[in-house]
């Protein structure tokens, strides 16, 4: 099978058709291997325009949905990055073709220790996995000039605000109705931080971050 080939393709059909043609961007879809981040017996599929589930609670986005946040982020050649959920460590893979660092946050140490061996193997020096708590982010490798969550959430976590750098964007899909959400972008000026929505789309839900129901008779 030709990946190369199929990677061309999914960059000619999917991401600059939706308005990705950031040069940086587009040759880190280019460069970095989607089939590497998936499970085997879904590596036929790697390209297609699905989402792919690499382990519990993880999934890879559509290549439309990630390269549209891509975008909307901004990410810039001195930015440092944090990826909360990282999974696989694609999106955090397709950061550190772009930036400075990207650091790849996860709660789970089977999965750190899968994307640094994944990363030292593609030879991705710029990025690192560590392991931690995701509400918490890392507040003591911040502030961050990119901050992206990898799912859907009903409700952001405070403390990845406060680790925004000043004019640092955080992009994380918010739900906007059945298995439907938007991609949202919050930009920090100062002591405040505003928003914008950027595409409608579908990520996966990251599990853990529903609100709580409150009480009523």
């Amino acid at each position: 099978m030709n990946f190369a080939k199929l990677r061309q393709t999914m960059v000619d059909t999917q991401i600059r058709p939706n308005d990705v043609t950031d040069p940086e961007i587009v040759s880190a879809f280019l460069h970095t291997p989607r089939e590497a981040f998936v499970p085997k017996a879904d590596q036929a599929i790697a390209y297609a325009e699905y989402e792919i589930q690499t382990s519990d609670g993880r999934a890879l986005w559509t290549p439309r949905d990630l390269g549209k946040m891509l975008k909307a982020l901004d990410p810039q050649p001195n930015d440092i990055a944090l990826v909360i959920a990282a999974g696989a460590g694609y999106e955090t893979a397709l950061l550190a073709r772009i930036v400075e660092t990207a650091i790849a946050l996860e709660d789970d140490e089977t999965l750190v220790d899968e994307m640094s061996d994944r990363f030292g193997k593609l030879a991705i020096d710029r990025a690192v996995a560590v392991q931690g708590n995701l509400k918490d982010g890392l507040p003591d490798q911040g502030p961050f000039d990119v901050i992206l969550v990898t799912g859907t959430v009903e409700e952001a976590s405070e403390a990845w605000f406060s680790q925004l750098a000043e004019g640092g964007r955080l992009g994380v899909p918010v739900p906007v109705g059945r298995d439907l959400a938007r991609g949202r972008v919050y930009t920090r000026a100062g002591n405040t931080t505003s928003y914008r929505d950027v595409f409608d789309g579908c990520p996966p839900e990251l599990p853990g971050f529903r609100k709580k129901k409150s009480f009523a008779f």
